[in-house]
């Protein structure tokens, strides 16, 4: 008789660029750059709970960060790049429309793998470790390596036709730019528990960077918009219900898990998304503060930043929580 395949988490890790802007300093520079405008000063923080985030290089690309979290990743779990059998990648940002980013990671660190891109929005990771997971109990696979690199600092809006303009364009001022990286392995013992996913599509306008067109006829990523309005009546409209599937299943409940990481576009979005999960917010580890709306690095950061503390210990359970653009809805459910 076979013996049962599961697979779990060998372990996260994270890369954050060198320099960080505060929301203080941001407001600085849009002053300067928009001279005939008043600025309101602490409205960004106020709005979304961010006093810092990352900023990469012009230069440098979302695969760099995913390469560079994916290259500590290696060293801390002993492997090398032979040893894995697929690379996901999985962001909001991405180097290229053709071919998969998953390519450019795959060959900076020297692997030789398949690869793969996964796009869900903030969800794109939560995604992934679905796949993984999947793709390693059907015996396709021994080893994934999830990548994540996310430079959408690149969508700030540094200009602002008038004040009016400002209070849409505070989304962007958010953003923060980081790669992260998870191995799913093989395993003896069950690892990822279950995992469970809905959407509202209908309302996909309230969240939007659309293509748009340029003056030369081709297409160039468009500003980052919210209709806040729909946005609330869209999420109000998702089936809370699947957050909370996963856990229900094994009879468990919030209170069981040492963690819940759950997507923060802001803090407000945080405390409400509890709210509406019934989980406390105590249980939440907060990102967005001191490190800015991470897109799709969001869950993997909270879970290097928790095992790093302390908060999350082997054995430990976490429960990994999306909401995000499309409108997308997901608990991924693990034992650490």
């Amino acid at each position: 008789m076979s013996k049962s395949r599961y697979s779990r988490v060998a372990g996260v890790a994270a890369h954050v660029p060198a320099v960080s802007l505060t929301t203080e300093q941001l407001e600085d520079l849009l002053a300067e750059r928009n001279p005939g405008i008043d600025i309101p000063r602490g409205l960004i923080e106020r709005h979304s709970g961010v006093r810092r985030r990352h900023v990469a290089p012009p230069e440098c690309m979302a695969s760099d960060l995913a390469a560079e979290a994916a290259s500590r990743l290696l060293r801390q779990t002993g492997h090398t790049p032979p040893s894995i059998d697929l690379i996901i990648y999985a962001g909001v940002s991405g180097d290229a429309v053709e071919p998969a980013t998953g390519h450019m990671v795959a060959a900076k660190l020297g692997a030789g793998c398949p690869v793969f891109d996964v796009r869900d929005a903030c969800n794109s990771v939560l995604r992934a470790i679905h796949l993984a997971d999947a793709l390693i109990t059907a015996g396709h696979h021994r080893t994934v390596l999830i990548v994540c690199g996310e430079v959408i600092t690149s969508s700030i809006r540094w200009h602002v036709g008038s004040r009016e303009d400002f209070e849409p364009a505070i989304p962007s001022y958010t953003v923060s730019d980081s790669g992260t990286a998870l191995l799913l392995e093989l395993s003896g013992t069950p690892g990822v528990l279950g995992h469970a996913f809905g959407a509202n599509s209908a309302d996909w306008r309230a969240s939007i960077m659309p293509f748009v067109r340029d003056a030369s006829g081709g297409f160039r990523t468009g500003p980052f918009t919210i209709d806040s309005v729909g946005l609330a009546i869209g999420v109000q409209k998702l089936d809370f219900g699947v957050l909370r599937q996963p856990l229900a299943e094994r009879g468990l409940g919030w209170d069981d898990m040492a963690v819940v990481c759950v997507h923060q576009p802001s803090l407000a979005a945080l405390h409400w998304g509890c709210e509406l999960m019934g989980a406390s917010p105590g249980k939440a580890e907060v990102t967005i503060v001191d490190h800015g709306n991470l897109a799709a690095s969001t869950l993997p950061m909270q879970l290097h930043l928790a095992e790093r503390a302390g908060r999350l210990k082997r054995g430990d359970l976490v429960a990994l929580v999306g909401i995000a653009s499309g409108l997308s809805a997901g608990t991924v459910l693990l034992r650490w």
